[in-house]
């Protein structure tokens, strides 16, 4: 590390907010894997929310772009699919600011057994309290909300809509 370098490189990744949802950073997601730094390069692995993540070239850029404005000149992004990003994977500072921020926060991720998952058009049904009131009279609205990993409620007591994360 040379003297033009403030933070470390992982305190400086860790700093790097969602682009979707920008309460929360990169690592409160769980979406960074690794910071590594090999002579004057930072490698950093990172695992989308789910393979087709339209926020992944703005997360890689953002990641790149702030390393750079703190003095790392040499930046490599690995994506790494295996294992797949989980929910579960969502720190508790994480699932506290969703939960100050208004979110439903996702609840155990399903467990799958190995092999081929089938596909279904329809999402099991959840039982979501309202981060409002807390009833759990809540009704589904639409499985997708403003982005493709929340979906959105509405409290049937005290009547406002709200997003869950979803469970993956």
């Amino acid at each position: 590390m040379t003297a033009t370098h403030t933070m470390s490189a992982r305190d400086v990744v860790a700093a790097v907010m969602d682009p979707e949802m920008p309460l929360l950073t990169l690592t409160d997601l769980g979406v960074i894997r690794d910071v590594d730094v090999a002579g004057d390069t930072v490698c950093v692995t990172i695992t989308p929310t789910y393979s087709g993540c339209p926020a992944m070239a703005t997360i890689r850029d953002d990641i790149e772009h702030t390393l750079r404005d703190a003095g790392y000149t040499g930046v490599q992004i690995k994506t790494s699919l295996s294992p797949a990003w989980s929910s579960d994977w969502i720190t508790e500072d994480g699932r506290q600011k969703l939960r100050e921020a208004g979110y439903s926060v996702p609840g155990a991720a399903p467990r799958r057994a190995a092999g081929p998952i089938a596909l279904t058009l329809i999402a099991k049904p959840r039982k979501i309290h309202c981060p409002q009131c807390d009833s759990a009279n809540t009704q589904l609205s639409s499985e997708f909300g403003a982005t493709l990993c929340k979906a959105l409620y509405r409290c049937l007591d005290c009547l406002e809509p709200f997003d869950h994360v979803k469970e993956i």
